[in-house]
């Protein structure tokens, strides 16, 4: 299994990668990436990447992480991510396609625990309790926990990997990452926290209205309130 995560210039079409973290088995590594294009100041704040941190690093085609991954990306190979279509999109950007199969931790948090508040990597980090065993799974690994650094989110994505096979096996968390979910509740809006079910009784049309508005929507949002729309 290759555990990745990513820091980006943002999160539309036109953002880059300028910072990769890998871990495979006991090997882990980190670079920063040239991403071609300004960083913004609101993505600094967020992984605390600037600029000039960037400015004399290689760009992602001349990178060590790019001929690493090149190595990695065989069919036999599981790649693991949180988010893992947004993994996927920036690393096609940089035209790496993976060939082998894919587990999305977040997918696979929302449809084996539906009942969370939230399925961020630090909020799972906190509500699944990985803080117990962190600083002894960090030590080992030589990884320093600062959170939002690709590095440090990838071992972090590695242990809500860990507690997932608990609930679920590799066959099965795949095939999550390759489906839809069918999520129970509402993560924000004026019925956050309810039943998507309930509220398609009660209001459809504010479902409605979220569908038909709010353009970035969580496919698997989408794909439940619509399944519950048809329903009611």
């Amino acid at each position: 299994m290759i555990f990745l995560d990513t820091e980006t210039t943002g999160l539309e079409v036109k953002d880059r990668i300028c910072a990769l973290g890998i871990i495979e088995g006991e090997s882990t590594h980190f670079e920063l990436i040239n991403p071609g294009k300004k960083i913004p100041p609101a993505a600094s704040a967020i992984h605390q990447i600037t600029n000039e941190m960037v400015s004399d690093v290689p760009s992602f085609s001349e990178s060590v992480s790019a001929k690493k991954l090149k190595s990695l990306n065989t069919p036999e190979n599981i790649l693991v991510s949180h988010n893992a279509p947004f993994e996927l999109s920036m690393l096609q950007k940089e035209g790496v396609t993976w060939q082998g199969s894919v587990i999305d931790t977040l997918k696979c948090s929302k449809s084996l625990m539906d009942d969370l508040e939230g399925y961020s990597l630090q909020f799972l980090r906190y509500e699944l309790r990985l803080y117990r065993e962190e600083v002894r799974v960090f030590q080992e690994h030589g990884v320093s926990l600062v959170p939002h650094h690709a590095l440090s989110d990838a071992l972090h994505t590695k242990m809500v990997l860990e507690y997932l096979l608990d609930l679920a096996d590799v066959e099965r968390l795949i095939e999550i990452s390759k489906s839809h979910v069918l999520l129970s509740r509402l993560p924000f809006g004026k019925y956050a926290k309810k039943r998507i079910e309930e509220i398609a009784l009660k209001d459809p049309a504010y479902l409605k209205w979220m569908v038909e508005s709010v353009m970035d929507m969580d496919e698997d949002l989408r794909y439940s309130i619509e399944h519950y729309l048809l329903q009611s």
